[in-house]
């Protein structure tokens, strides 16, 4: 745990303010609400939302206490689903066939087989620091049984922030302090991946892409890692910046662009050796990217949207002003934008 940091207080923060993008910090004791079902809230598409995703024509977004909310309509109405957990989940995604995969807090993972409509819960933090401490203990290593010791003394207190499908039962999931597990299976069984990604730190993994063979991990400090077979094994690349990325997307062959703290956007054309600078009118932080339809979206904290354009992020029109964002999905040929006052309509196009 880092010093001098209260990981309630920041947990708090990062529910009911997203200010946790600004500082880097993470993290909270969950207690009970691991174990406790999701609270049922009378408008699920105004609560607390973090992150949305899509599959097929439904949206699927999650957030604050465990809420799951569907839409089948565009965004236009929501209703909530049950979900085995109340923990803040912080990011979804969706592959074919409607299989989809939740994580969160306390190290939750969550999956989908019917495009959203149910959840099972496939991993927790406690789990996984089990798991972690197996496989030190394996490994020989002193170093790795210690940290693997902390993960259980510490309990289930960090939280996934992304999560990728690498395949048709391949998931990875990345959060706070470094931690990072992979399952082979749908989320039956997990392996930690904590060996093989370069990060003696224990930086925060704030987001995990992939295109191809290619996978992109990023998050706390400037850390990039970049593996080209597919997460067999990963390099650190080195940063243009710094400071913390938040968001990110591989947008064709061998493209990065990453964003993240005070609204500093960088893409690399070559896998990452050049960076260049993407200009910025607004400097609050990235806290979400989009590929949608041939154009590339920004959401900030500071409610504002912005599409790629050349070598600078420009505003997307708004009809009124915009509260703070986590996240962004398309919605036939509209986008939608999820945060703390739920879903909220962007007067943009997603293409």
């Amino acid at each position: 745990m880092k010093p001098g940091v209260s990981p309630r207080a920041i947990a708090r923060a990062f529910c009911l303010a997203l200010s946790w993008l600004a500082t880097g910090a993470l993290a909270a004791p969950v207690g009970d609400a691991l174990d406790r079902p999701a609270v049922m809230v009378q408008q699920p598409g105004r609560a607390v939302l973090l992150a949305a995703a899509s599959t097929g024509t439904r949206l699927v977004a999650v957030g604050e206490r465990g809420v799951v909310a569907l839409s089948d309509d565009g965004g236009k109405q929501w209703r909530q689903v049950p979900v085995p957990t109340s923990v803040s989940l912080t990011a979804v995604r969706f592959g074919d066939g409607g299989r989809g995969v939740a994580v969160g807090h306390g190290g939750i993972v969550l999956t989908s087989q019917d495009s959203g409509a149910s959840w099972q819960r496939r991993l927790d933090g406690r789990q996984a620091a089990t798991l972690a401490v197996d496989a030190a203990r394996r490994s020989g290593s002193a170093m790795r049984i210690k940290e693997a010791e902390r993960l259980v003394s510490e309990g289930a207190d960090k939280p996934f922030l992304d999560v990728l499908l690498l395949g048709e039962q391949k998931i990875l999931a990345v959060g706070a302090y470094g931690i990072a597990f992979a399952s082979e299976d749908g989320g039956r069984t997990w392996t930690p991946w904590m060996d093989r990604l370069p990060n003696e730190k224990g930086q925060h993994l704030y987001l995990a892409r992939k295109a191809g063979d290619t996978l992109l991990v990023a998050g706390e400090q400037g850390l990039i890692l970049r593996s080209t077979d597919n997460g067999a094994t990963f390099q650190p690349l080195a940063s243009p910046y710094k400071g913390s990325w938040f968001a990110g997307e591989l947008p064709r062959s061998g493209e990065f662009v990453l964003a993240g703290l005070r609204g500093n956007a960088w893409r690399s054309s070559d896998g990452g050796s050049r960076w260049v600078q993407l200009a910025n009118p607004h400097p609050a932080s990235i806290t979400s990217t989009l590929a949608a339809g041939g154009a590339l979206l920004f959401a900030n904290q500071a409610g504002v949207v912005l599409r790629l354009q050349g070598d600078a992020l420009v505003p997307v029109k708004t009809a009124a002003p915009l509260p703070p964002l986590a996240g962004l999905v398309a919605a036939g040929d509209g986008l939608l934008g999820v945060g703390l006052a739920g879903v909220v309509p962007v007067e943009g196009r997603a293409r």
